[in-house]
């Protein structure tokens, strides 16, 4: 082995079993199992990437598993991500699987395979509903990308309640050569606000950002995004751009400008709806490119810029941001642990304005979002407007400050606006945020300050504060500031004064009407001492949206929060409590219920506030058990867990409510266990007593009879919770439960029994109890529970429960067992009784009762069963069986169950043998039932080895071995045992017998195939021969070989075992032998049209169906036959084969007489009762597929057999009418509407690549109107598409007929003309023969030119041979196929001169066809007749009459040939006859052609009379006379062509053409005259015209 490099020796574990040696892998087994998936993944993308279907996509998954296998055999992986990487592969290979349609495979909770041996049926079957669960859910995962809801937002991000997008800032291209400021944010374009923080990028006018170690680090998440937010209509990534720097950007002044300004420069916009909702998967590396559009003059709003732009969009010019972006799902915490390539320490984070739809304890914010709406500002003394810019400052008493702009940049202290150039209303909307520490929200408030920019610096340092505003942030009464739009007060005065906090934290801050009159007369009272005022000519509005899980906008809400601040007013906030809007509520769920709950145990000796309390509990549970809130349920969960710790709470009333009862139910169980473990059980019996009047209460309620249905869901949920802690305290040993119980148990309604009672049991029968227990409350659930299907289905919940959990362990030990097995006996008859009677499509069907007949079938193989019994249990067996009650693809599950029924069918055999077999008690029934459930377990699908994959075939042989052998083996030893009563199960047993021995494993065949010939011994003893046997092997046997079954092995197996049986029994070996070749015919048929049913090629599929019938029909199996002339009709009717189609069902219709008997209902005809109905109905079919096919000759055949019918037997002279109307519509068919010629083309099939019934033959093919070689070869080499095309149009050597490659041969031939006899020596129109030329023909024609002799260059009609073959088919064409073999061929050799007499008789046969079509048609064009005419008459042209004339008509050649007299004179003849032909021809020509082609026609005439001279001087004269009544303008007067013209035989004394002895007859009849002598130079009415008709 080389190179050495490349081979490494792989440590092995040695494991011995039986007598041999397994050599296994010592790798880890999730990697033996990946290099298993990997090497038959392999497999299938190879047949996928052949197809081009899906390869990609598997190609993806197999090198994902390839890299991580990878990091699996490095060792090098820390426990942790070697358990997040085993997860990820058996995730990633239980997803391919199922995509792929593999098998599930099932693990534990470690995600390791688990072995069916070592786990319960139980536990397999949860493992396989888990693993299906999970998988299902995977791939709703990776398809929700593609596939959306109708809210357009994928699966997976839908169930996800925090979805955040991931942004990457790769740069920015724009032309601005100042600092800028760059704020991206979310933004809802139909309601036109901004939804997330804004991500601050600073960008420096050198094009890159201001600090440098941001390059290529601009990342930002924005995050908190929930479901509402994701199904807005629109969702665009906006960015706003704010230059830094002169107010113009224009100024070329040389004076000193002012810096620093804040001035709109544009925005980027950019449609980012379908990424965020999923629609449209990213690429971690796709950059996108957001188009910038600035704005058009120097007091444009950003914001309304903003909105055109995402009205209609405009031509950016190559300028703006280059973005990467990906939706992602989950909050912060999930992303970083999901997403840790993207998402680091140093992204930024950008929360959405406003709580996320969760909001977990100890999540604590405290945010405050102002947004600067807009102002109006009165210039005053100045000639224009002001430049108005903004500044703000968050301050305490004392004047501190502390302000955040957006995501990603440092807190400053103070912020200023962006300055709009001379605008008397400004408006800005730009929001940022005030991040402010709890503990000073009440000292704090915003200050506003208004001041005039100058564009000019020496101005601009002159100006001072001309106003300004403020807002505090608390009220009074402790709540913060409300959400919304705030119209503050704008003050005017002194600029000192203005930043002096005393002077105006006293004074009212928003126009309220109150307000501004107090405030008024206030600082008219103070206006003296240099107090502010207020300015009624400005205003200024701001909005602000408060995030705060500690702030609270409600009154009664803090209130209640608060309570011991106030403890007088608690009574009236917790009655207030239920009318604060929900979502405020959940916003403080923590600490709300810490106060609840505080109230409860501080005021645990009295009772005033029990009730509210409570009351409040419920409400708040019940708010959170609405679906609007139902994300909060873990919220609840992780609070009762880790946060609660109220130890008296369990003695509140539990029965307030029923709505929140799975809640209550919870904190009174946690509470109670606190409790126990504080006080050690105290007051047990109390609480014991609580609990039991609550079953009766419930007991009492679901025993009524009235619509409880809103109820319901709370009680099954509260009783799943409350059953176990029941089962406890109720049961006793060897006592039946408590009453309570027993209501909970039976008095439910069985349509009442649904999942929760699963829920129920389940910790009932968890609940660890001693044997006797169990046995009491096992027995007490069948006595008391109802049969039904869904107590059944409980009973089987049981038991599968309960066997789970105690199989394993101690408890089934000695009295134990035997109390097992007593329920066992008890419940598997009223098991088997009820799944029975399931239909099949039961959803109880599917898994519990079949799991639970597993588990009691492994307990009770051992148990002696009677007959009924035996017979309620192969029906069981058999119908679970034919269910697929497990999918498909739970290959572990099925496995197991097959390998238990192998089990128990194997020991029922056993007990059968003992008790039923003598006569005395033998039952054909059961045993009946025996060999069909035999049968149906070694037939079922998931036992067929063969069609399994070698990865899979392998681990079902090594893990369970072939099932197949093992119960065949049985059922061969069962039937020999049977002895004298083999004969009852003689023919029903035929076909079960033959599915089995048509499973391809050579050791079961071999066993099974001698049972035919007991089968046949046994009939022929019992009746003198085997015929039922017969019968029923031929019509099973087509079924099941078109099924799937059968080869040429079974075949080869079947005839050699018969044989050797039959030899030893002289009586038989004739009737056996017979018997062998009759099947083996049919198989070797059968095999060939199964093997074509999937070709795409219909011709084989034709071929092969008519092989079939034609057997059929051989052995006379008229069913078969009629079957199969059916399919062949189909077949037709699916290329529009008409007329092929017609001619099949043609074949039923002759087995069928014009008589009253009854016939069988045969395929579409079921409503004919009598011979006579199903054949006129027949006929009726046919003639409508004539009719399409143009076949009316036929079809009017058949229309006069039932005009026949309608008046000479049933006397229905309306459908005689109808019938005669019909058949004169076809005759007319026949004269007016053009048929056209097919092309025949004959093919011949070498090699020995083809199959049987191709190989090494030549079928005449039957073109389709209009089809050229070209077009049909080129058909025919696609149905064989490795084939070899042959160019040549000889017969193939052996070379190429043995050769395994394969060869088609393809060429045109001509059919031959057989005139039927009706029609001879009769004048018969164009229409009629032109029929027969193309139809109802058996014998065509291939010739080949070649050369003999000298070759005369001047001359090659002297050397000019014909090699000619002619094919005779099987049956005439058109009939039941497009196609018939050619059976046989001969040759022959055609000398120069007969060449030339079939050269002339074609041309004049050709200008008569001619003369007759312009005779009657004055629409048909003149060139075809000109091109004709003339190529014959001018010298220049023609030339034909000379070659002849000096190939022939030399005294050499007559000395030479001497053989040769009566061809030459032939030849001369037909020369002489095409005179007057085309002296009619040109007569026509002129009477039609047009002015312009006078000088043309003249020319013509011309030549024709020198070529006339010429002949008739030569050869003599020939006239063609026509005499009649119609005149010259009669069009009915013709000349008609002789008919023999068209049968092509050899040259032999021609007949003659006479007038007509009917003066009123237009056309010329043909004789049977013989000319003997050359005739008179002026012969009239002669016309030599081929050999005697």
């Amino acid at each position: 082995m080389f190179p050495a490099s490349f081979v490494h020796v792989k440590e092995v574990i040695i494991e011995k079993r039986g007598g041999q040696e397994v050599v296994t892998s010592a790798e880890m087994p999730l990697v033996k199992e990946v290099t298993t998936t990997l090497r038959e993944w392999g497999s299938i993308w190879k047949q996928l990437y052949v197809v081009k279907n899906r390869h990609f996509f598997l190609q993806r998954l197999m090198w994902d598993l390839m890299e991580w296998r990878s990091q699996l055999l490095s060792g090098t992986l820390p426990s942790d991500e070697f358990k997040e990487l085993k997860q990820k592969v058996t995730s990633k290979i239980d997803y391919g699987n199922k995509i792929l349609e593999l098998d599930l495979v099932v693990r534990d909770e470690n995600g390791n395979i688990l072995d069916p041996d070592k786990a319960s049926v139980i536990s397999l079957f949860r493992a396989h509903e888990d693993a299906s669960a999970k998988v299902a859910e995977r791939i709703k995962e990776e398809q929700s990308n593609v596939q959306a809801d109708h809210s357009g937002i994928s699966a997976r991000i839908q169930s996800s309640p925090t979805h955040s997008l991931y942004v990457f800032v790769r740069n920015f291209v724009c032309r601005i050569g100042e600092d800028a400021e760059l704020f991206m944010s979310l933004y809802d374009p139909i309601k036109q606000t901004i939804i997330s923080e804004n991500y601050l990028v600073r960008w420096g006018s050198k094009g890159f950002p201001k600090e440098i170690d941001m390059l290529n680090n601009l990342k930002v998440v924005f995050t908190d995004l929930g479901n509402k937010d994701l199904s807005r209509e629109k969702i665009y990534l906006i960015c706003q751009i704010v230059r830094e720097g002169r107010m113009d950007l224009r100024d070329t002044s040389t004076k000193k400008l002012t810096q620093g300004l804040r001035r709109p420069f544009g925005v980027a916009v950019m449609d980012i709806t379908d990424i965020i909702k999923g629609k449209i998967e990213c690429d971690e590396e796709k950059q996108y490119f957001i188009p910038f559009h600035p704005v058009l003059a120097e007091n444009d709003f950003l914001h309304t810029l903003l909105n055109k732009v995402t009205a209609s969009r405009g031509d950016s010019g190559g300028q703006g941001l280059w973005v990467t972006m990906k939706a992602l799902v989950g909050d912060m915490v999930q992303i970083r642990k999901e997403y840790p390539h993207l998402v680091d320490r140093s992204t930024v984070v950008a929360r959405k304005l406003g709580f996320p739809e969760i909001i977990m304890p100890g999540d604590v914010r405290n945010d405050i979002y102002l947004t600067l709406v807009a102002g109006d500002f009165d210039k005053y003394n100045k000639t224009t407007q002001k430049n108005v810019e903004v500044i703000m400052w968050v301050c305490d008493e004392e004047g501190k400050c502390s302000i955040c702009l957006g995501a990603g940049d440092r807190p400053v202290s103070e912020y200023k606006s962006v300055i709009y150039y001379q605008v008397k209303q400004p408006r800005w909307m730009e929001t940022f945020k005030v991040a402010i520490p709890l503990e000073e929200m009440q000292r704090i408030h915003l200050r506003f300050m208004f001041r005039h920019r100058s564009s000019q610096e020496s101005k601009d340092k002159g100006e001072k504060n001309f106003a300004m505003a403020f807002v505090r942030l608390m009220k009074e009464d402790g709540t913060v500031l409300q959400d919304g739009l705030h119209d503050l007060v704008v003050f005017k005065g002194d600029s000192k004064r203005m930043e002096d906090v005393t002077s105006y934290l006293s004074l009212p801050s928003t126009r309220t009407q109150g307000d501004i009159h107090k405030g008024t007369g206030l600082m008219r009272s103070s206006s003296s001492v240099g107090a502010l005022s207020v300015s009624s000519r400005d205003s200024f509005t701001i909005s602000t949206l408060v995030c705060s899980t500690k702030l609270t906008q409600n009154v009664g809400l803090l209130g209640l929060l608060k309570w011991r601040t106030r403890p007088d007013s608690l009574k009236e906030n917790l009655e207030k409590l239920k009318l604060i809007d929900g979502e405020e509520v959940v916003k403080f769920l923590q600490d709300t219920l810490d106060a609840l709950f505080n109230i409860m145990m501080e005021h645990s000796q009295t009772d005033d506030y029990d009730i509210l309390v409570f009351d409040a509990l419920i409400y708040i549970i019940g708010l959170i058990a609405d679906r609007k809130f139902q994300h909060f349920n873990t919220v609840l969960e992780a609070y009762i867990k880790q946060h609660f710790s109220a130890t008296l709470a369990y003695k509140y009333p539990i029965l307030r409510t029923l709505k929140a009862l799975e809640y209550i139910f919870k904190f009174i169980v946690r509470s109670r266990m606190l409790y126990s473990q504080l006080y050690e059980g105290k007051e047990q019996k109390e609480f014991e007593e609580s609990l039991k009047r609550l079953f009766e209460s419930i007991n009492n309620l679901m025993k009524s009879e009235q619509d409880t249905t809103n109820v319901k869901p709370a009680l099954l949920t509260v009783r799943k919770l409350s059953m176990t802690q029941a089962y406890r305290h109720t049961f006793t040993r060897n006592h039946s439960p408590s009453p309570p119980l027993t209501h909970i148990l039976t008095v439910t309604h069985k349509e009442k029994l649904t999942q929760s009672h699963k829920c129920s049991y389940k910790q009932i029968w968890t609940t660890h109890s001693d044997a006797c227990t169990l046995k009491t409350f096992l027995s007490f659930c069948i006595i008391k529970l109802p049969r039904s299907h869904t107590s059944v289905f409980v009973r089987s919940d049981l038991v599968r429960y309960v066997m789970h959990n105690h199989l394993v362990t101690d408890v089934f030990q000695g009295d134990t067992f035997k109390h097992v097995e007593d329920v066992v006996i008890a419940l598997l008859r009223t098991i088997n009784q009820t799944v029975i009677t399931m239909g099949r499509e039961h959803p109880l069907i599917v898994s519990f009762p079949a799991s639970a007949c597993l588990l009691l079938l492994r307990l009770m193989v051992s148990c002696s069963l009677l007959q009924d019994f035996l017979m309620e249990t192969f029906l069981l067996f058999k119908d679970l069986i034919g269910k697929h009650v497990y999918p498909s693809d739970w290959m572990t599950m099925i496995m197991v169950q097959n390998r238990v029924f192998l089990r128990a069918i194997n020991t029922y055999a056993d007990t059968m043998n003992l008790k039923f077999l003598d006569n005395n008690n033998f039952e054909v029934q059961l045993w009946n039932n025996y060999f069909h459930l035999a049968v149906a377990f070694i037939t079922q699908e998931s036992l067929q080895l063969q069609h399994f994959s070698p990865t899979k075939r392998n681990k079902i042989l090594t893990k369970y071995g072939d099932m197949r052998r093992l119960i065949g083996f049985a059922i061969r030893d069962m039937w020999y045992k049977l002895g004298s009563n083999k004969i009852c199960f003689i023919p029903g047993m035929v076909g079960p017998m033959l599915e089995m021995t048509l499973i391809p494993e050579e050791e079961l065949r071999r066993a099974t195939i001698p049972i035919f010939f007991d089968m046949m011994q046994c009939e022929h003893s019992h009746s003198g021969n085997f015929k039922k046997f017969e019968n029923e092997i031929i019509l099973k046997l087509d079924h099941e070989v078109e099924g799937g079954g059968g080869d040429e092995q079974y075949m080869d197996l079947l005839q050699g075992i018969l044989l050797e049986c039959a030899s030893q029994h002289a009586q038989l070996v004739l009737q056996v032998q017979h018997f062998v070749t009759l099947v083996k015919g049919l198989l070797e048929r059968l095999l060939d049209y199964r093997a074509v049913m999937s070709d795409e090629s219909r011709n084989n599929r034709m071929s092969c169906t008519v092989n079939l019938l034609n057997f059929y029909k051989d052995i006379n199996r008229e069913g078969m036959y009629i079957r199969y002339l059916y399919k062949l009709r189909d077949l037709h009717l699916d290329t529009e084969n008409y007329t092929e189609a017609a001619y099949t069902l043609l074949l039923h219709s002759r087995l069928l007489k014009w008589s009253e008997e009854q016939c069988l209902p045969q395929m579409d005809f079921h409503s004919s009762q009598t011979q006579r109905q199903l054949k006129e109905s027949l006929y009726n079919t046919i003639i409508g597929y004539f009719d399409k096919g143009k076949m009316w000759e036929e079809a009017i055949g058949l229309c006069k057999e039932l005009a026949e019918q309608y008046e000479m037997e049933v006397f229905d002279y309306e459908l005689l009418s109808q019938s005669l109307k019909q058949q004169a519509k076809f005759y007319e068919n026949i004269m007016k509407i053009l048929r056209p010629k097919p092309d025949y083309f004959a093919v011949g099939y070498y090699g020995c690549g083809y199959p049987p019934f191709l190989r090494n033959k030549v079928f005449i093919h039957r073109g389709k109107e209009y089809e050229r070689r070209e077009d049909f070869q080129s058909q025919l080499m696609s149905q064989f598409p490795s084939a070899v095309r042959l160019n040549t149009t000889t017969m193939p050597g052996p070379d190429i007929r043995n050769s395994p490659i394969q060869y088609i041969q393809c060429f045109t031939v001509q059919p031959v003309l057989e005139i039927p006899p009706r029609l001879k020596n009769k004048p018969v129109p164009d229409q009629i023969i032109n029929f027969y030329k193309s139809n109802y023909v058996q014998r065509f024609h291939y010739s080949r030119p070649v050369r003999k002799g000298s070759v005369d260059p001047d001359n090659e009609f002297a050397s000019m041979w014909i090699e000619r073959t002619t094919f005779y088919t099987a049956y005439k064409l058109p009939g039941i196929l497009r196609w018939f073999e050619a059976i046989s061929m001969t040759h022959t050799t055609i000398s120069p001169l007969e060449n030339a007499i079939e050269t002339m008789e074609t041309t004049n046969e050709k200008i008569l066809t001619m003369i007759n079509q312009y005779q009657g048609d004055d629409t048909l064009p003149i060139n075809p007749l000109s091109m004709l005419l003339n190529g014959i008459v001018d010298p220049a042209v023609m030339g034909g009459f000379a070659k002849y004339e000096k190939a022939f008509f030399t005294e050499e050649y007559i000395l030479q040939h001497p053989e040769d007299k009566d061809k030459l004179f032939r030849l001369k003849d037909l020369i002489a006859w095409q005179i007057p032909l085309l002296g009619a021809g040109v007569t026509i020509h002129g009477k039609r052609v047009m002015d312009d082609l006078k000088p043309f026609h003249e020319r013509m005439e011309e030549c024709f009379k020198q070529l006339k001279k010429k002949v008739e001087k030569e050869y003599g004269v020939r006239e063609l006379v026509r005499e009649g009544n119609g005149g010259s303008g009669d069009r009915r007067r013709r000349w008609n062509k002789p008919l023999k013209a068209m049968n092509g035989g050899p040259v032999g004394p021609a007949p003659c053409c006479v007038r007509t002895d009917n003066p009123s007859s237009p056309y010329l009849h043909w004789g049977g005259l013989s000319v003997a002598p050359l005739p008179n130079p002026t012969q009239k009415g002669t016309f030599p015209f081929g050999k005697h008709l």
